[in-house]
């Protein structure tokens, strides 16, 4: 995959470079806050949406799944095809996709709808996330311009799981739980409609598309998860179709390795996992995300279904953790290149287990500032000293028309993790739940169980993290590239 930071010098319709920079930083953030936040959004709302739409405990994480596997799965052939077609003409494709499906999930009246719709929003957020991205080389000189820039798309990044949480509090306790998914239809008619007015086209770069890598990469993804959310089920681990989703997985996943292997301009140009700093941080990155997404969806079951929280109330308990990732980040950043990544890393993976951990022990009778306060805000610590060196470590000393595939790499890492992780747990879940019926538990005593026996699998990915942190990441303070990092150089 090739990236160009040259604008044209006569596009029609282009905004020139520098003419509205700060209108074109305000659409290329909003787009990308839109489409991070949708990741997290629909979370408080989710018990409402199990009512209102009768879904099953074990079926409710495919809300979550369906948007996160496509938009991990594709996220890759989204950045080839800005670069291959023109940014600014893929990134408006993205959000009026994105914008349409999220107009169809608020309509649903069904769960099959519903999912369909939340698959068609990964979609379009995997066009639109990283051309939104590379439009910032695209319409900011390189320099100070690009790098606050730069900054200032990463900070909205950083920033979109906590207010999806309150914002999907807000609109489901305020409206209707079906406002989680319409709230983004006038911001993307808006986005789309200036973006061509402020935003510059980029040059187009002859490629071709990894369609084969990106189908099967995305199919064996979805049959693995779905091989674990059919076994948590009545179907058990024994059942037909359960064993052919486990078959089909791997059949996908081995032609999807052997597709890039041959492939002349592959989606994942494996390489890059060459190198034994940067193939860790994205195991890294899978264990991470497996504990995080899977910790959000549990805790908003808990606080709502046996704290009896409102929705509203759901969304500011999680505001700790943004919190404290704000501050253990900006501790990191400044710290990092006379330090180095590995010990931030190993004190985060230490702060996430315990803190996994001690949400673990939840049971009915827990309360939110004995049980779930302490153990969110040791979390979001770890986070913060993770994430940042994470994201350093993925995309240091690459070459610059890699620096796209290493970050979307670590990105898709992020969202199939998740998608993977909270499928694991969601069997954990159901099987704890059917245990504790079975030896006579009622009531939110069965949830409280199943939901500390997934936060227990949950310490187990935290406990992967840990270890190769320890034993896979060996980079120094002196061989990071600063310049690849924005705003580090």
């Amino acid at each position: 995959m090739t990236t160009s930071t040259k604008a044209p010098e006569t596009t029609p319709g282009a905004a020139r470079r520098g003419h509205h920079p700060g209108m074109a930083l305000a659409v290329i953030a909003a787009s990308q806050l839109m489409v991070v936040l949708d990741v997290t959004i629909v979370n408080v709302a989710l018990p409402t949406i199990k009512t209102a739409l009768k879904f099953s405990y074990t079926d409710l994480t495919w809300v979550l799944n369906a948007y996160t596997l496509t938009f991990g799965g594709l996220l890759l052939l989204g950045g080839c095809a800005g670069d291959i077609l023109g940014r600014r003409r893929v990134f408006v494709f993205g959000i009026l996709l994105f914008t349409f499906a999220s107009f169809l999930g608020g309509l649903a009246t069904a769960s099959w709808w519903l999912l369909a719709a939340r698959a068609l929003q990964g979609v379009g957020g995997a066009i639109a996330s990283p051309t939104a991205l590379s439009l910032i080389t695209t319409n900011f000189e390189e320099g100070p311009e690009r790098n606050r820039a730069f900054g200032v798309f990463a900070a909205v990044s950083g920033s979109g799981a906590a207010i999806g949480l309150l914002a999907g509090g807000m609109l489901t306790s305020w409206l209707s739980w079906r406002w989680v998914l319409f709230v983004n239809v006038p911001i993307g008619i808006l986005i789309a409609s200036i973006a061509r007015q402020y935003i510059n086209e980029s040059e187009r770069v002859p490629g071709r598309f990894d369609l084969s890598g990106a189908l099967t990469s995305t199919l064996g993804m979805t049959s693995l998860v779905y091989g674990f959310i059919r076994a948590s089920g009545t179907a058990g681990w024994g059942d037909t179709w359960t064993v052919l989703c486990f078959v089909a997985a791997a059949v996908l996943l081995v032609a999807f390795v052997l597709n890039e292997m041959r492939s002349p301009q592959p989606i994942t140009p494996l390489h890059m996992f060459r190198s034994r700093n940067r193939s860790a941080s994205y195991v890294i990155m899978l264990c991470l995300a497996a504990a995080l997404f899977a910790m959000f969806f549990f805790l908003t079951v808990f606080v709502q279904q046996i704290l009896d929280y409102s929705p509203l109330k759901t969304g500011f308990i999680f505001l700790p953790v943004s919190g404290a990732v704000i501050v253990s980040a900006q501790v990191c950043a400044k710290q990092l290149l006379k330090v180095g990544p590995k010990p931030f890393m190993v004190a985060g993976a230490v702060m996430s287990v315990a803190a996994l951990w001690w949400l673990s022990l939840v049971t009915v009778h827990s309360g939110y500032v004995d049980s779930l306060l302490g153990p969110l805000v040791i979390f979001g610590l770890g986070m913060g000293f993770l994430f940042v060196p994470l994201t350093i470590v993925a995309v240091s000393n690459i070459q610059a028309h890699e620096s796209g595939s290493a970050s979307g790499m670590l990105n898709a890492m992020q969202q199939v993790g998740g998608s993977l992780g909270l499928a694991i747990l969601t069997t954990a879940f159901a099987t704890a739940q059917r245990h504790a019926s079975a030896h006579g538990a009622k009531g939110d005593a069965v949830l409280a169980h199943g939901i500390s026996t997934a936060l227990q699998v949950a310490v187990v990915f935290g406990v992967g993290a840990l270890i190769v942190s320890i034993f896979g990441i060996n980079a120094k303070a002196g061989e990071l590239d600063p310049t690849s990092v924005p705003g580090m150089g």
